[in-house]
């Protein structure tokens, strides 16, 4: 088994999960060993589940300001959990292939692993969300057949990422490719290099 096809289906569940709820507010249920891989790739859906319904409501043309304010600080957090979750995976990866010697011409690629999971996982709700827009009752055949096309693009991304994903972590575990793990440095985060944030002091 692929590590995609290991991973499509904890994806698949994290979603289907959420959508139970359907709520923002609702307590993850992560079904998985504690620190597993499995048990992290559910988290970064879950987490990607959330922000994506976080994004719907901060488009309410009628959001009360206040409440606008809340949220894109909600989605702020959201992004630091998902680029921290990130780096955790790459880590895991770091860690799996730590005994293999890079080939003579070895290449690094363009994004590590864990950011191509960050995709599939982001995908996994693009997916699940098209199909409902595909099989919507109360939307005209029209839009459905728009939705469908679409859900067919999608899908075929998914198999053209999920092969490079695995082909790229092939490459790495027989020397051909190595990996770094560049930490994200978000200055906007930081008080100490956003000037916003420093200059109250």
């Amino acid at each position: 088994m692929t590590f995609t096809e290991k991973a499509w289906p904890i994806f698949e569940r994290a979603v289907a999960d959420y959508h139970k709820t359907d709520s923002v507010d609702a307590e993850m249920q992560n079904p998985y060993e504690f620190k597993s891989i499995e048990y992290y790739l559910y988290l970064k859906c879950w987490i990607d589940a959330v922000q994506w319904h976080y994004e719907d409501l901060i488009r309410d043309p009628e959001i009360v300001p206040e409440e606008a304010v809340a949220l894109k600080r909600r989605i702020d957090k959201s992004n630091q959990d998902r680029t921290d979750l990130v780096e955790l995976i790459d880590s895991y990866f770091l860690d799996v292939f730590k005994d293999v010697k890079p080939l003579e011409g070895a290449t690094i690629n363009t994004e590590t692993p864990a950011w191509a999971v960050d995709r599939l996982s982001i995908l996994s709700l693009k997916i699940w969300h098209m199909r409902e827009q595909a099989e919507r009752t109360d939307a005209d055949a029209a839009h459905r057949q728009k939705c469908t096309e679409k859900l067919n693009v999608l899908l075929q991304q998914k198999e053209d990422l999920s092969g490079a994903l695995d082909a790229l972590l092939e490459d790495i575990r027989a020397g051909r490719k190595y990996m770094k793990l560049y930490k994200q440095m978000k200055l906007y985060n930081d008080p100490s290099t956003n000037p916003v944030l420093y200059g109250k002091k």
